[in-house]
């Protein structure tokens, strides 16, 4: 074996560092710069049998943690909204944390007209995430989705009607970490065989849910973990996502899906965790028994 003198191993040894540096600041200004304005839209067709015939090929659409502040700007937001038109949902479901400090935001009502302008003709809802609680935020909140047409949906529901009184429920409920949840009252009076739809904040809130009569579970709040590595998953998720992160799960007979967010908190990256919207697309599953003929 050609023993390596001291010029070459010294030689090697730069061209490590070089390529080390350089591959440290492609993937720090990509993570910075270019995944978190790279949108993506994902689909998914939900089957179940409660949902009603009436409700085949209705679209949900789910948005959640824009985290409207220094990272995240009206224009980008803007750009979001027209996506959100784009895709022609007859429903529009936020679930949470829309301002990143909301008693610092200087631009409340231009976030409020920019929400007036998402078009859903069997309505737009909202609930409460950990931020919009947070720096006093409550009210302000609640002022910005009211005054752009969201209902807002706090351990409540409504009944959302198609043809022939057929209906489907959809339900909030309060912030885990800030609010007050009460999983109970979000579904007291909902018809008995009524498909539900449950939006929560936090995903690991899961369990708690699945104790009640809902079927579908939406969520945001761990924004995908952000920054993930290959093999590894996230680095780090915050409290109450960490056992659910992103995309589909099942706990009993509730199914689960987190949405991985449109902005960013704490550090303004995004790595192998793009931002999202998802588009839902119910449609009515017919059992064996009826298929056979029986």
């Amino acid at each position: 074996m050609k023993r390596m003198n001291r010029r070459t191993f010294l030689k090697k040894l730069m061209i490590t560092g070089i390529g080390g540096i350089l591959a440290t600041s492609f993937s720090y200004g990509y993570a910075r710069f270019i995944e978190p304005e790279k949108l993506t839209v994902t689909h998914h067709i939900i089957s179940h049998p409660l949902i009603p015939k009436e409700f085949t090929g209705t679209k949900l659409l789910q948005f959640s943690d824009v985290h409207l502040g220094h990272y995240y700007g009206l224009n980008r937001f803007r750009y979001t909204i027209e996506k959100i038109n784009e895709l022609q949902p007859d429903i529009v479901l936020f679930t949470g944390d829309l301002l990143d400090e909301p008693n610092k935001y200087p631009h409340i009502d231009a976030v409020a007209n920019e929400l007036s302008r998402i078009r859903a003709p069997l309505g737009k809802f909202s609930i409460y995430g950990n931020h919009d609680h947070g720096g006093y935020g409550t009210d302000i909140y609640r002022h910005i989705m009211e005054k752009s047409g969201f209902q807002m949906l706090v351990n409540e529901h409504v009944l959302i009607k198609r043809q022939n009184e057929s209906f489907i429920a959809i339900a909030g409920v309060d912030d885990m970490m800030l609010g007050k949840p009460n999983f109970s009252e979000m579904v007291k009076s909902i018809p008995d065989s009524t498909y539900t739809i449950a939006l929560l904040h936090e995903p690991d809130g899961a369990m708690q849910m699945s104790r009640h009569p809902v079927h579908l579970q939406l969520s945001g709040h761990s924004h995908g973990g952000q920054v993930q590595l290959p093999f590894i998953g996230p680095l780090i998720t915050p409290p109450l996502s960490e056992t659910y992160y992103e995309g589909f799960y099942q706990i009993h007979h509730l199914t689960l899906y987190v949405n991985r967010g449109l902005g960013t908190t704490r550090i303004p990256l995004r790595f192998l965790s793009p931002p999202e919207l998802t588009v839902f697309t119910l449609q009515h599953q017919v059992l064996e028994k009826q298929q056979d003929g029986l």
